[in-house]
């Protein structure tokens, strides 16, 4: 049998599953906080009774309808809210718009199964690949995860980075393959699929429809016999695992956290072992999927949150150790989170110079809920006080802003995305940049981040998507054909053709057929040069940009064109100009208004015409030299696609 997942000849071999298969299911009964409460009030918790799991797939392959489905058949919801179409973990606006998973979720659920009681702590994680952090944080909390499979599409780029992640925390996996009710499911390919690119036996798949609800009994079933209980004591000293944690207004930070070992109860005083801060906990729960109190609090195995009164955004930082205070604490910490670094910057700055302080605490807040966001203090001359960020990727940076816009109601201006560059001086010296305004004259060469890209798609496809990446200056490496049409590309690119709309751009050439994944692989000389861009004679350093220096020109005329379409018209003249070393290398103009002074003369002496308008030339002169032209804020984003 499978439990391990792994491309075969490269990963080790997975764990074999000791226990026999059973697809049957015994009676449900219900769950929910009375159901959680009576398991972590028992003094001596039985951990084979115990299941940590995620559930990991691609995006939209369907792991939100399935996480449902779990907490229906477990009646740890009303099936009501399902019928009404509601995604009970997907609770933020923004979710419900784009029908993305953004943040994980955690749930406990209360399952019979053969008289026994089980409880199941379910972590759901986003499928799209500039939420991988969140995906390797929940998968350090658990023991398990069910690789679900959209039937319809088969296996993509990020259901093969999930299954590396997933092995790397050596957990037991098995798939779900889900949506097998639709008219175009091509269960036989996707399962052949399964055994090619990732080394399943697809006769221990299990068929489902999550979205009718068919086949949840035979996985809740296989999360029991498959997935295996946590290890540990609540004897042991406390070893509390934070794997995420979010500001509240009036309670200060609330903690999530997997119980490594240890008991944590209200009135415990306990240390953050990382600063050696002491609190005392107010108060412990878990979720059902709310927040749900427990007055004996949670132990060893179990998944839960803390609120201790923490007031600072800082004070308990994701991928800590919580023990207890004194000598009955844990001496060792636990390994915690790799640092994650950031592949695409970018310049936020509030609209309004006065809420450079309410943006400070927004991004603080907003920090302790996105592990993964990097932020420093950015002073700009056009732009003011601001933050230069760091992001996983283009739609991470999207919500991130959507996020402090929506959620601490600010107005931010963005400037052009961009990567970081090592920069070799003269004398030897490397510096990272990710401000390319900042890149000095004199330097002897600029180093470009590459990246490994893989890409699934329709083999008939295949010519149109290698055309699209040669375009992007990227290089071939292997191609696999998989079964049936499918085919697997692998290529070498620099990571700015990535961040721009190359995903978009993959999407429509192969009509919604193709999927990719990338992960950096190292940084290379490149011809590059730093282009600047003048408006109306002054430079605006967030528009400064990085390009080849055999393409300077073509990129520089087709920013100052995009910029003349974009920048208002006002009532003189506006040049646009793109500067490599200080040499103009391509030009624009906005034409201004013109207004009609000589309107109110009819007829009469020529004289007073000229006057007039010799008048509003020397106007006009004296404005194109001490006149402000207002760049808008959305040019910044606009000018980003410019390939």
């Amino acid at each position: 049998m499978i439990a391990g997942l792994g491309l075969r000849g490269v990963f080790p071999p997975a764990k074999v599953w000791s226990g026999g298969w059973r697809r049957s299911l015994s009676a449900l009964l219900p769950s929910g906080e009375k159901g959680a409460e009576r398991i972590s009030k028992d003094p001596d918790l039985d951990l084979s009774k115990i299941r940590n799991f995620s559930i990991i797939a691609h995006v939209d392959h369907g792991k939100s309808t399935l996480a449902d489905q779990l907490m229906r058949f477990t009646n740890t919801v009303d099936a009501r809210r399902l019928e009404e179409g509601q995604q009970i973990l997907d609770d933020m606006d923004l979710e419900k718009e784009r029908g993305i998973t953004i943040k994980m979720r955690s749930v406990r659920m209360n399952y019979i199964n053969r008289s026994q009681n089980y409880q199941l702590n379910l972590i759901d994680t986003p499928g799209h690949v500039d939420f991988s952090y969140e995906v390797s944080r929940s998968l350090a909390a658990v023991e398990g995860a069910l690789l679900v499979i959209d039937a319809s599409q088969g296996v993509q780029a990020q259901t093969v980075a999930n299954v590396d992640l997933a092995i790397e925390n050596d957990l037991e996996i098995f798939a779900v393959l889900n949506k097998i009710d639709l008219p175009h499911a091509e269960t036989g390919k996707v399962l052949k699929e399964l055994e090619v690119v990732i080394g399943l036996d697809p006769t221990d798949a299990i068929l489902i429809s999550a979205k009718n609800g068919f086949g949840i009994d035979k996985v809740l079933q296989g999360i029991v016999d498959r997935i295996p209980h946590p290890t540990g004591s609540s004897r042991e000293p406390l070893k509390a695992l934070v794997f995420d944690s979010y500001y509240d207004v009036y309670k200060g930070v609330v903690v999530f956290v997997r119980l490594k070992g240890g008991r944590l109860r209200k009135g415990d005083k306990i240390q953050v072992m990382s600063s050696k801060s002491n609190y005392t906990v107010e108060e412990v729960g878990t979720f059902t999927p709310n927040m749900t109190k427990l007055d004996k609090g949670i132990s060893s195995g179990e998944v839960g949150y803390v609120m201790c009164g923490a007031k600072q955004i800082g004070d308990i930082p994701v991928g800590d150790t919580i023990t207890l205070s004194g000598e009955g604490g844990a001496t060792e910490p636990l390994p915690g989170y790799k640092k994650v670094k950031p592949m695409v910057f970018c310049g936020i700055f509030p609209i309004d110079g006065d809420d450079f302080k309410k943006l400070r605490t927004s991004v603080e807040k907003l920090k302790l809920n996105d592990a993964s966001l990097d932020y420093q203090v950015d002073n700009s001359s056009a732009l003011g006080m601001g933050f230069r960020c760091g992001f996983l990727g283009l739609l991470h940076m999207d919500i991130v802003i959507e996020r402090l816009e929506r959620e601490y109601d600010l107005s931010l201006l963005c400037t052009t995305p961009s990567v970081t560059y090592r920069v070799v001086q003269v004398d030897g010296s490397i510096e990272e940049l990710s401000n390319p305004s900042l890149i000095p004259k004199n330097l002897r060469e600029i180093q470009e981040p590459f990246v490994k890209v893989e890409v699934m798609l329709s083999s008939s496809k295949m010519g149109a998507v290698i055309d699209l990446f040669r375009s992007r200056r990227a290089t071939l490496l292997n191609t696999s054909h998989l079964s049936g049409e499918r085919t697997q590309l692998s290529f070498e690119m620099p990571l700015v053709e990535v961040i721009t709309d190359l995903h978009d751009s993959l999407k429509s050439v192969s009509r919604g057929y193709a999927s990719m994944d990338y992960q950096m692989a190292d940084y290379r000389p490149q011809a590059l040069v730093k282009m600047s861009i003048a408006v109306a004679e002054t430079e605006v350093g967030p528009l400064s940009t990085v390009v080849p220096r055999s393409d300077a020109h073509r990129r520089g005329k087709e920013l100052c064109r995009k910029l003349a379409e974009l920048i208002p018209r006002h009532q003189f003249k506006i040049s646009v100009q793109a500067k490599v070393g200080g040499k103009v290398v391509a030009s624009d103009h906005i034409n201004p208004f013109r207004k009609d002074v000589t309107s109110k003369c009819y007829g009469g002496d020529v004289t007073r015409k000229k006057k007039l308008l010799d008048k509003q030339k020397k106007g006009k002169k004296r404005m194109r030299q001490f006149g402000r032209v207002d760049v808008p804020n959305d040019v910044f984003r606009k000018i980003a696609t410019i390939k």
